[in-house]
């Protein structure tokens, strides 16, 4: 399997009338068994190979949508203001190409696509995990903490934000200040509560268990659904519903969430969006004789 790493930047497609953009925000490598919870090594690692320290790959990946009237950013990544004992523990490799004149690989990402970080008008957070909210502020060369995204509105579940702001030992670790707290102070963080039409044609929807005010995201246009699903369904290798990350804090309510969520997305038909599978931006699933499994193109 490929890592994120040797993927393209940016990958583009068309969903009814909106263009939408996987975007590369860097790699990360986190340990295994973390990620599989209970399931066994020797059944995870045939899906994605851990090395010497037992991380496996993961992506950093974003989602950013064209609409009509609205330039909308899902997800920001990891961003660039931790310090090396940080990015070697979690294998992070997210700095931007030398000489692209962006601070981290999100933004170079954004620029790839054809747009300057101020013409994001709508960034969603689906949580403040440091891996998916890290990328809201970025360090100046001055050592200065600025928004990534000066123009945006953020948004985040109104639970999530207390949830942070509750962190215990635990939890506290996930949630890094610097990555949010900004973002308050600036007036720019607007605080929904439970499904939220954030603007039109996107959708906030509660999927909770990773933490308890986890959402996921979907795009509807032209009668085609996208779901990004987040920390749901990390990998496309997280489809069985018991493939649950040790990271959940719930991971029974994962259970349902994640249950619920991919009946709707074969039903329905939609593309799912994964956010940390090394190698596949989105695709479709249908059920099989195991449950739910990504359908081959």
């Amino acid at each position: 399997m490929s890592e994120a790493g040797s993927l393209p930047l940016v990958r583009t497609r068309a969903l009814g009338d909106f263009r939408v953009h996987a975007l590369e925000a860097g790699t990360q490598r986190l340990d295994g068994g973390a990620m599989f919870g209970v399931v066994p090594k020797p059944l995870w690692e045939r899906r994605i190979p851990a090395d010497e320290r037992n991380r496996i790959p993961l992506a950093l990946r974003c989602l950013l949508v064209e609409t009509r009237d609205e330039l909308v950013l899902i997800e920001t990544g990891l961003g660039n203001k931790e310090d090396a004992k940080f990015t070697d523990i979690y294998g992070v490799d997210n700095a931007a190409s030398p000489g692209s004149g962006a601070p981290d690989r999100l933004q170079e990402a954004v620029r790839r696509a054809g747009f300057a970080p101020g013409d994001v008008s709508v960034v969603v957070n689906t949580h403040l995990h440091s891996d998916h909210a890290g990328g809201n502020t970025f360090r100046d060369a001055e050592g200065q903490v600025r928004l990534a995204f000066p123009s945006a509105r953020y948004h985040v579940q109104r639970g999530e934000w207390e949830w942070a702001h509750r962190a215990n030992e635990r939890t506290q670790a996930s949630y890094l200040p610097h990555n949010f707290v900004p973002v308050m102070e600036a007036g720019r963080l607007e605080l929904v509560e439970g499904a939220v039409e954030v603007v039109p044609g996107i959708e906030t929807i509660l999927t909770p268990g990773h933490c308890p005010w986890h959402q996921s995201v979907l795009v509807r246009s032209g009668g085609e659904t996208a779901c990004f699903m987040a920390d749901v369904v990390p990998t496309m290798a997280h489809l069985p519903l018991p493939w649950i990350m040790g990271y959940d804090v719930e991971p029974l309510v994962t259970l349902e969430s994640k249950r619920e969520l991919l009946r709707r997305a074969v039903d329905e038909g939609w593309l799912l969006v994964s956010t940390h599978d090394p190698a596949t931006p989105w695709g479709y699933v249908e059920r099989d004789a195991r449950g739910v499994a990504q359908r081959e193109v």
